[in-house]
């Protein structure tokens, strides 16, 4: 079965334009405001890329303290995870300091498979993903999880 073409088309913009035209494409294909590639970092959640619809030339956003963030329930699932609203959501209490009210987000893992961080899309507004969202992001989350362990290698040299 040949792969997903969202990979390949993943791998291209990585290869053309680096993280930030990765998770531009991939925003292109969600109606979440927010793409975002993050590394858990002990209490912390680490920003290592941000697309944001509305301010297409940014490229970072802020780290998140992990008690408020969505991408801290994925690595303690071991799972994706995916919400159109977390008001109304009972899988899981809302988390009221945060401003993310949609979310969909799938783990990255290390070449040992421990989490390492999140691929996610998200917005302070309510937004209902479409069918494959949270199938495409765990198909390419390998695929970005490589790109920055490159690179943060590459920094180190």
């Amino acid at each position: 079965m040949p792969p997903f073409p969202i990979v390949q088309e993943v791998q291209s913009r990585l290869e053309e334009s680096g993280l930030h035209g990765a998770l531009a494409l991939l925003n292109s294909r969600t109606p979440h405001r927010f793409t975002g590639a993050y590394r858990y970092d002990g209490e912390v959640l680490r920003n290592e890329g941000l697309y944001d619809r509305f301010s297409p030339e940014g490229v970072r956003g802020e780290d998140v303290p992990m008690p408020l963030a969505y991408c801290a329930l994925v690595g303690e699932r071991n799972a994706g995870l995916e919400f159109a609203d977390a008001r109304e959501d009972p899988r899981f209490a809302w988390k009221p300091g945060s401003p993310v009210v949609s979310y969909c987000g799938a783990l990255m893992r290390d070449e040992s498979g421990r989490p390492y961080g999140t691929l996610c899309h998200f917005d302070a507004l309510r937004c209902e993903p479409n069918m494959t969202e949270l199938e495409q992001l765990e198909k390419v989350a390998p695929l970005i999880f490589r790109w920055l362990r490159a690179r943060s290698a590459s920094a180190r040299h």
